[in-house]
């Protein structure tokens, strides 16, 4: 294996795991931002309001997004195993 296939592996792996991380990681951002402006606007300063719903909007985004996800990776997986097999 020489340097540019090491290289263009490791590029492969972190588009990959930007796929998978990245529509999990926006929808809990723009929780937090929605929460955020919810107690600047009413002046509720309870560290427990943005966990909680930040928490089950996660949990229900990976319950959505887990066929997606669990797609990409096999897909990834099976590149990588047709290039060992290539050798």
């Amino acid at each position: 294996m020489d340097e540019s296939a090491v290289l263009e592996i490791g590029r492969d792996a972190v588009i990959v795991m930007l796929k998978i991380s990245a529509p999990v990681m926006l929808v809990s951002l723009t929780v937090g931002l929605l929460i955020s402006l919810f107690q600047a606007l009413t002046q509720i300063q309870e560290m427990t309001l943005t966990f909680v719903p930040k928490l089950i909007v996660v949990f229900i985004s990976i319950l959505l997004l887990g066929p997606f996800m669990l797609h990409t990776l096999v897909d990834f997986t099976e590149q990588m195993m047709n290039r060992m097999a290539a050798g």
